[in-house]
């Protein structure tokens, strides 16, 4: 409810805006302000005032569209971010393209010049309705004031419908000034033409991949983001455990079951593990529960799970026999897909699991001949025991990495649960980490986050130690540093005959404990095995931001690898 000091101001499209905005539970934003922009900010001081809400201030706009996805990746609600007219704008497109890819729900706010100016290449004019186009839902000029309630209403509405992602709604400047007669639109109650109400109407197909489900003999979960967003976790993992059927993930997948329990595989694809890779080439059935057989997990796609039929589940219809065609398609909504598949299997799945046995003895042979290692042969610090470290003595931390060889190493190290894993997958976008590990920080105040980077990837957004600094984020932070672009340095030299052009990052090399400090943040180096034992508890019990410099083996690869063009059964470093 409002207080009597708002409800008796007069409302502008700036108020209309913001009172949009709480109406739809929105906690916090993320952003940046700017000229164009002002008079949201200026809206936004009093509602702050009375504690209706909440900004955060980065120190970049790329930093504020990163902080926004990983609140929503970690929260399931809508991320929230603003950034004003011109390079403001320009600034999100990154974290907007990021969100996109990975079907993340955000709002995204931007100033814009008066209405009058607009195409007349004003100062700080940018047309951010056309440069997003391809990577949002949809875009939103508010070119009548009048209309920014119902646009607001209409955008929440389109960010989570069906497939989620960013929607854009620019503001321009006389805008948020203009006085209006305004009426709330309470969330929920803007009906959109083209977006009817999700009903399942699969029961023929669900029974088709039933029948095919029970006819397999080596059948294989392959599990994806979008049943993440579906919050299918506790269907996923019964179908797995009634069937005893074994599970490989995604990068974006991670955290839908239990990844310590025996039926997990974790990761396929590009640096996935042996017995997943092993699992996806030799199974006979590949249930595709939201993924969308993009290059890095397939490898060559003709020989991607060659022997198997396969059934594809995906809320987006464009997705399903894209990239390869399914035995059964079914459109819909994960978690009631597989609800309704689970009513097939209620009468006797013993008989099931015995048919399948030799499947999962098969597998867990692969698991036991062809383990992840840990390097500890040298006196330096190897990046896997480092990150193992920390999964081991920080289960219940969320975690959120950059881009490169620590991400795949933290991918197939780290055992997480439920919106625990938050990464940048489809986009691969370095400098997410640290913004990202703001956003979940503030979305979950009093849980333990970790930011794990690389030296290259921490130095995209190393301004946004500001913004931990501020806020007092209690954030871990763990640079893996081994003085290179990791995985560039890898790629050349694999594949570019060890011509390491521009890959090398110690000429130049901050020192981070410094630039740490003079944010006040803690930082400690970490270069043995030693100093990481002693270490590892006082990091984690830490009460407030610390940055950890780890410094490792600069020449260790990321293995296994599937190199581009071959199948997933034809791995590197096995």
């Amino acid at each position: 409810m409002l207080s009597n000091n708002l409800t008796k101001r007069e409302t502008t499209g700036a108020f209309a805006l913001i009172d949009s905005l709480v109406r739809h539970k929105v906690k916090h934003i993320f952003g940046y302000p700017g000229g164009a922009i002002l008079p949201i900010y200026d809206e936004l001081y009093t509602w702050e005032k009375e504690g209706l809400i909440e900004h955060i201030l980065v120190r970049h706009e790329q930093g504020a569209a990163h902080a926004s996805d990983a609140y929503s990746r970690a929260t399931g609600k809508v991320g929230v971010c603003f950034g004003t007219s011109g390079p403001g704008a320009t600034n999100l497109v990154t974290g907007i393209a990021t969100a996109h890819i990975d079907s993340v729900p955000l709002v995204v706010i931007t100033g814009q010049v008066g209405r009058s100016f607009i195409g007349t290449d004003a100062f700080q004019e940018v047309d951010i309705f056309g440069v997003t186009l391809p990577i949002v839902k949809h875009s939103y000029v508010v070119r009548n004031t009048d209309d920014m309630a119902r646009i607001v209403s209409a955008a929440f509405f389109i960010a989570k419908y069906g497939r989620p992602g960013p929607v854009l709604i620019d503001v321009p400047k006389d805008v948020g000034l203009e006085k209006i007669n305004y009426t709330p639109i309470e969330p929920g109650s803007v009906k959109l033409v083209g977006c009817p109400t999700i009903v399942n109407q699969n029961t023929k197909r669900i029974t088709q991949a039933a029948n095919l489900i029970k006819q397999s003999n080596q059948p294989l979960l392959y599990v994806g983001g979008g049943a993440i967003i579906a919050e299918a976790f506790e269907e996923i993992s019964k179908l797995s455990e009634c069937l005893q059927i074994p599970i490989a993930t995604t990068l974006m997948g991670k955290g839908i079951v239990d990844e310590n329990q025996p039926l997990s595989l974790g990761m396929l694809g590009m640096h996935g593990t042996v017995y997943a890779n092993y699992a996806v080439s030799e199974c006979d059935l590949l249930i595709a529960l939201g993924a969308r057989f993009d290059d890095r997990v397939t490898g060559k796609l003709d020989e991607f799970a060659c022997h198997a039929q396969v059934i594809h589940v995906d809320i987006d219809p464009a997705e399903v026999g894209k990239n390869r065609t399914p035995q059964v398609g079914i459109v819909g909504d994960v978690r009631e897909v597989v609800k309704e598949l689970l009513t097939h299997f209620e009468d006797n799945p013993a008989q099931f699991q015995e048919q399948t046995k030799s499947w999962r003895k098969r597998l867990s042979r692969w698991r036991t001949e062809y383990p992840l290692l840990i390097p500890r042969n040298t006196q330096n610090l190897s990046p896997q025991e480092v990150i193992t470290e920390l999964s081991n003595n920080a289960s219940n931390a969320y975690f959120t990495t950059d881009v490169g060889q620590h991400q795949m190493w933290a991918a197939q190290f780290i055992r997480t649960s439920q919106r625990h894993w938050i990464t940048s997958a489809g986009l691969g976008t370095m400098g997410y980490g640290l913004p990202a590990a703001i956003g979940v920080q503030i979305g979950h105040p009093n849980s333990q986050v970790m930011c794990i980077s690389g030296d290259a990837s921490f130095q995209m957004n190393i301004q946004e130690l500001g913004t931990v600094a501020q806020y007092g984020l209690p954030i871990k932070m763990i640079i893996i540093n081994n003085k290179w672009q990791g995985m560039v340095r890898q790629w050349q030299q694999a594949f570019y005959g060890e011509r390491y052009s521009h890959s090398n990052m110690e000429k130049g090399a901050p020192n981070f404990i410094k630039i740490a400090e003079s944010y006040g943040i803690r930082g400690i180096s970490i270069a043995t095995r030693e100093e990481l034992n002693s270490s590892i508890k006082d990091i984690l019990e830490y009460d407030g931001p610390i940055l950890v410099d780890c410094k490792v083996v600069p020449d260790e690869n990321c293995y296994p690898m599937v190199a581009p063009g071959k199948s997933n059964a034809q791995m590197m470093g096995v």
